[in-house]
């Protein structure tokens, strides 16, 4: 959930980043534990827990969907996982790399602390964000394999990205070349279409919401704005000010076309490295925002210029469909031998 979002450093986040800890072992090894000292924060003496869903369970093998080793449990504690290197922290907790005992598989294990969750009142907004993420199953979407708590922690059992976090990533590139912006518009356009069809609207895509895996490909994370919303229109105001579409600030009703206004502002965020309506102060960036007013550098192509165009604009019913992303010349010409969803 959103507990990285704070008035302080509102581009910043706890969640996984690359730190030199496991090597994720390959499927069915029994491949021993580096030496990786347990967190002494992590209290080893857990109460009895609970859980909802398997931290691994097989589903249809497609090109989005993917197949994990097939070991079912329905009474996770702390105990069952070894404890690895912190990855990141939080308002809320830290999350640590971790291993399953029995099957050796590696996740990223997410300690919420239980009286900041009810301190804060956002208790309601994780179950959500559990509820959303347990039931998607897509290849660039991290995974959420199930949750267990205990008397004062709520534990989550997500995959690991050992690429790590995409605003780090692109930090460390200054910009991406058209080529992997139009990959990665690619398998954002995809995870979105996959969510869409499930009804789901993310609501808070940027750079620091998205992970690496080790192959390099995108993995859209923390779903902690995200609802679900087969058919009502939305007017809560959430998400990155920089990525804030102009309904939001106007303070009216949205849909799912708000995500289409985040892919294009990070479309324009990976060709230049920055956000396209940055400005000095927040209102400023507002006024940017609702009047639609940015430039492109002059060494974005007129295909990649095309397609944010398209994204970018005022009337959410006129932006273009993720169904004419994947058809858009800018994607194509850098993946032609792929096939859409």
């Amino acid at each position: 959930m959103n507990d990285h979002n704070n008035k302080e450093n509102p581009r910043s986040h706890p969640n996984i980043q690359h730190n030199n800890g496991f090597a994720v072992p390959p499927k069915k090894t029994n491949s021993t534990l580096t030496t990786t000292a347990r967190p002494s924060s992590v209290n080893s003496k857990a109460t009895t827990s609970k859980v909802n869903n398997s931290i691994v369970e097989k589903v249809n093998n497609s090109e989005d969907e993917v197949v994990y080793p097939d070991h079912p449990r329905n009474d996770w504690t702390i105990n069952d996982f070894e404890i690895g290197k912190p990855l990141g922290t939080g308002k809320f907790g830290r999350v640590y790399l971790a291993r399953e005992k029995k099957s050796k598989f590696i996740v990223a294990l997410k300690l919420l602390d239980k009286k900041q969750l009810e301190k804060e009142k956002v208790a309601h907004q994780l179950r959500r964000e559990i509820e959303i993420q347990s039931h998607l199953r897509h290849k660039n979407i991290l995974r959420l394999y199930g949750y267990f708590y205990d008397e004062k922690k709520v534990y989550l059992i997500l995959e690991y990205a050992p690429g790590g976090e995409m605003y780090h990533f692109l930090q460390k590139c200054t910009r991406f070349s058209e080529e992997q912006t139009s990959k990665f518009m690619y398998q954002m356009a995809r995870a979105l279409k996959y969510c869409s069809a499930k009804h789901v609207i993310h609501r808070d895509i940027k750079p620091e919401n998205l992970l690496l895996d080790g192959n390099g490909e995108l993995k859209i994370a923390d779903f902690g704005w995200a609802v679900h919303a087969p058919t009502s229109r939305r007017k809560t105001l959430c998400g990155t000010l920089d990525y804030l579409p102009p309904e939001m600030i106007e303070k009216k009703a949205h849909n799912a076309t708000v995500d289409l206004w985040c892919i294009g502002v990070l479309c324009y965020e990976f060709l230049t490295g920055n956000p396209p309506f940055f400005a000095q102060d927040d209102k400023s960036t507002m006024r940017n925002i609702v009047a639609v007013r940015y430039s492109f550098p002059e060494y974005v192509g007129d295909e990649a210029k095309d397609l944010v165009r398209k994204l970018l604009v005022k009337e959410p019913s006129n932006r273009i469909t993720l169904e004419q992303v994947l058809k858009h010349p800018f994607i194509i010409t850098y993946n032609k031998n792929k096939d859409e969803m």
